[in-house]
């Protein structure tokens, strides 16, 4: 495996890297924010008197001192600072601006609000009753984008139906049927969200945390109504994401300040703000699903309704009752298809895109209900799964028909990989799953340019948030020309210097960014075989680039350096690329109805994966450790060996973690109660299994450069749901509610053996 060397990762290592919170300007102020500290509730004063009153203080902001602009990119439901109604704790109230943190934090205190306190929706069921109080009285007034669905608390529904779920059911020989309930959880970045605003005129500049800058300008032109050209983003070294920097935050919170207090002014988030405030935490659900199957293991119907979780406003969560449905329906050749899925105002923090939004918790849901058929059926696991799931050319649950996939390869190396079959112990067992995730088109740009000594830079939009797909497209460019990686420099981050990106979400870096740079990179391709071929008498189309130099095809030895080349061009034409690569074309569906399409159930270059997981469980307290596991993903070509492999051993870490311990508890007020890394139980190194990974590398056409599909996302889908089915196995029955902590654990293995349904290990041959 070939060694790629970060181009970020000395400034990481040795400490020289700067974040934002690292950044300081002269002059700057510090900001802090007066929050709702009610779930639900009218303002009926607000008070900033004293706090601008206080020495240290140079501005207070309100609703009053913004823009009267309601904002969000599917569903305009809120305000930079609440509007009368506060609608979850961490509402943003008001803004300080003070010379230290401690004074903004001291006149955030002393604003003085009263309120009036409303009825609070906490619960996803009662939310979705017809009586249910509403979250937002005025929604039908909102805009919102023309396919959504929506009424009183359900802010987007969507359904997959195909085929006849009713005829399919009446032709099964049995019907299984499992709830399950899913805890919100958090993305945790290690760095919590920072942002640093400047003003210098009329346009101002903001080092951010995001990872999508050009989400952020436009939040923040959306709601100060600024020209783009007028709003600055440079995003540093990002400290994480996962999904939870998506978005526009606090940019224009910050910038709005900056401006009023005419200084530069940092705001920086302590762990509890991270927790407690921004707009992106993995949503709760409630699943129900009912198969109906043949006694020879062919799931012949599926319906299932789904209800998730909100929470106060829409963020960018809109899309996510189609991508849960997918999850729900798996991927299997069902012939009759019917899910509803519901996204609920509630008065919890608002959800939003977290690595792999909706898939880990409906995958974890569904792939259980697959082991609960398998034992109603007593045919192997493993085996149910070679029967229904999709295969080249089969067509899936929405109707969309398949070109070759790796499924049934993933699901023959990925058990036999922590030794499926094997003689356990009692208190071991091997649980297996499987889940898929689309990869995402999208617009993108780059710029690739060699100067006149052979040294180039790539210049583009996209956003490095620690996956490593930024840093991968100096291989690609480098392979390109035939000259070395470290020759390269990466200038991005930066919406004042770089195309568009659509930034550090869906898996699309390098599925979108990469097939720009190459673009890019041929433009200079082709120059310098232009200029090679002058220099050396020969056709364009015969000279070769490799090793640092142009040279003639079958005759290596009439070659003229790549340096030689560059320095001739900067007398003439500049070596100078752009690109952005054409998108790929979504795959058309056939005999399915979607209502609330959003795109969601057609997937272009869909990954694939199987996870096996071996765990260990102490019956006397019902701590369950995960001891191995192994896992086998199609996503295409794999560019960066040493990258994807990260990616699968980090997705895998964080799916462990949402399988056993990470899990937001709301007390019936609907305020957290474990917003703090004492209560809410990461996984570290030390609970890391032994996690084995193998790809099956199907180079894939309509999809990334040389045939990559995404991969950040995909392996945190079927982690989970591999660990819950080993559980399964040695409590008697799977444990419904995520996560699967101990007390959850030793309650269901009591209740089963208090129904002596309980059981240790057995494991079917494969």
């Amino acid at each position: 495996m070939t060694t790629l060397v970060r181009a970020d990762g000395p400034d990481k290592v040795t400490g020289s890297g700067r974040y934002t919170a690292d950044i300081t300007l002269t002059g700057m102020l510090h900001a802090a924010f007066r929050y709702a500290d009610h779930p639900h509730a009218r303002i009926t004063r607000l008070d900033t008197t004293a706090a601008k009153a206080m020495p240290g203080v140079f501005a207070v902001l309100t609703q009053d001192d913004v823009p009267d602009a309601r904002y969000g990119p599917f569903i305009q439901d809120r305000y930079l600072f609440a509007n009368d109604v506060v609608r979850y704790e961490a509402d943003v109230v008001a803004a300080v601006a003070a010379l230290t943190p401690e004074i903004a934090r001291d006149a955030a205190a002393a604003i003085e609000v009263d309120y009036e306190p409303l009825p609070i929706v906490h619960d996803l069921e009662a939310a979705f009753a017809p009586d249910s109080p509403l979250v937002h009285p005025d929604w039908e007034h909102y805009g919102a984008d023309d396919y959504l669905v929506r009424d009183g608390n359900d802010a987007s529904f969507s359904s997959i139906v195909k085929g006849d779920v009713e005829a399919g059911m009446a032709e099964a020989d049995e019907i299984v049927t499992s709830r399950y309930v899913a805890d919100p959880s958090h993305g945790a970045p290690i760095e919590p969200r920072a942002v640093v605003a400047q003003w210098e005129g009329d346009h101002v500049t903001i080092w951010t945390s995001t990872q999508v800058p050009y989400d952020a300008r436009a939040g923040v032109c959306e709601t100060l109504q600024l020209p783009t050209n007028r709003v600055r983003i440079i995003v540093p070294h990002l400290g994480g994401g996962f999904g939870g920097k998506c978005g526009f935050h606090y940019e224009a919170h910050v910038a709005a300040l900056a401006r009023a207090a005419k200084r530069p002014v940092k705001l920086t988030f302590t762990r509890m703000e991270e927790f407690l405030a921004p707009d992106r935490r993995r949503e709760g659900m409630v699943i129900e699903i009912e198969s109906g199957v043949k006694r020879d293991g062919t799931i012949v119907a599926r319906r299932a309704t789904l209800l998730l979780d909100n929470g106060a406003y829409s963020a960018d969560a809109t899309f996510f009752p189609q991508t849960a449905a997918m999850h729900v329906a798996g991927p299997y050749a069902i012939p009759n298809v019917s899910i509803d899925a519901h996204l609920l105002y509630t008065n919890h923090q608002p959800s939003g895109s977290i690595r792999a939004p909706t898939a880990p918790q409906a995958c974890w849901a569904a792939e259980s209900h697959t082991d609960e058929i398998a034992a109603r059926l007593g045919i192997d696991p493993v085996e149910l799964r070679r029967i229904n799931g999709v295969d080249t050319g089969k067509v899936g649950p929405s109707g969309q028909t398949y070109d070759e996939i790796g499924l049934q390869q993933c699901l023959d190396i990925a058990p036999g990989l922590v030794g499926y079959g094997d003689d356990l112990p009692d208190d071991e067992a091997i649980g297996v799953a499987v889940g898929w995730w689309p990869s995402f088109p999208a617009a993108s740009g780059a710029i690739v340019k060699i100067d006149d000594d052979g040294y180039g830079q790539i210049i583009t939009g996209a956003q490095e948030c620690g996956t490593g797909a930024v840093m991968t497209l100096r291989q690609l460019v480098a392979d390109e020309l035939g000259m070395d990686p470290e020759r390269f420099r990466l200038v991005y981050q930066d919406t004042s210097v770089a195309p568009y990106d659509m930034g550090a979400t869906g898996s699309q870096t390098l599925f979108n960014n990469g097939r720009a740079a190459l673009a890019a990179a041929g433009q200079i391709a082709q120059q310098l075989r232009e200029l090679a071929a002058d220099r050396l008498e020969a056709a364009p189309a015969d000279i070769v680039l490799a090793d640092g130099s142009a040279h003639v095809a079958g005759t290596p030895d009439r070659a003229v350096s790549i340096d030689e080349l560059a320095g001739i061009a900067a007398g003439g034409e500049l070596l100078i690329g752009h690109g952005s690569g054409p998108k790929p074309t979504f795959p058309e569906l056939r005999g399915s109805t979607c209502l609330g399409d959003n795109g969601m159930a057609a997937w272009v270059a869909p990954q694939f994966s199987c996870h096996a997981a071996r765990v260990r469980l102490d019956r006397d307290t019902g701590v369950v450790r995960v001891l191995h596991v192994g896992a086998a993903h199609d996503s295409g070509t794999i560019l960066n060996m040493q990258g994807a492999l990260g990616q699968v051993e980090g997705g895998v870490m964080m799916g462990v973690g949402q399988a056993l311990t990470e899990g937001t508890q709301y007390d019936d007020e609907g305020r957290q109660r474990n917003a703090g890394l004492l209560e809410y139980k990461l996984q570290t190194c030390a609970d890391a299994p032994t996690i084995t990974t193998e790809f099956v590398q199907i180079p894939t056409p309509n999809a990334g450069p040389k045939g990559a599909k995404g991969l950040a996302e995909a392996p945190n889908v079927a982690t989970a749901a591999a660990i819950s089915n080993a559980i399964a196995k040695l409590v008697g029955g799977p444990v419904r509610q995520l996560p699967m902590t101990a007390e959850r654990v030793w309650e269901t293995m009591h209740d089963h053996v208090a129904s002596g349904s309980a059981s240790t290990s057995t494991e079917v041959a494969p």
